[in-house]
């Protein structure tokens, strides 16, 4: 009967310690690439979510401003102009807010002057 040593080997231990490590290495690895995977979906969401929001107040603005330049054509100009006014502020107002783009604000701005 052949009789082995109890005490493993120091080339032993340090293979087992390599795979071991190997191993762990590779499972935190694997789920730090599922974090950044969920994290670039949660940040496209978002960046959805927002694209959409701002169309959506795009579209109100647009059909805010259409509904309100044929009735301000129809009336008086003297008595339309300081409602032109507020509404020139408004307009600008959301666009320092960043609710619209310098290209919407002189779209809504040309369609409320009728130009």
């Amino acid at each position: 009967m052949i009789r082995r040593n109890r005490r493993p080997s120091l080339l032993g231990t340090a293979a087992r310690t390599a795979v071991v490590a190997s191993t762990a290495s590779t499972v935190v690895s694997r789920k730090e690439q599922k974090r950044a995977a969920m994290s670039q979906q949660a940040e496209k969401a978002a960046a959805f979510d927002a694209q959409q929001q701002h169309q959506a107040m795009h579209d109100a603005v647009a059909g805010a401003v259409a509904a309100q330049a044929p009735a301000q054509s129809a009336g008086a100009p003297a008595s339309g102009a300081p409602d032109m006014m507020a509404q020139l502020e408004r307009l600008a107002d959301m666009k320092t807010k960043g609710l619209l783009s310098e290209e919407e604000f002189q779209a809504a701005k040309k369609n409320l002057l009728g130009i």
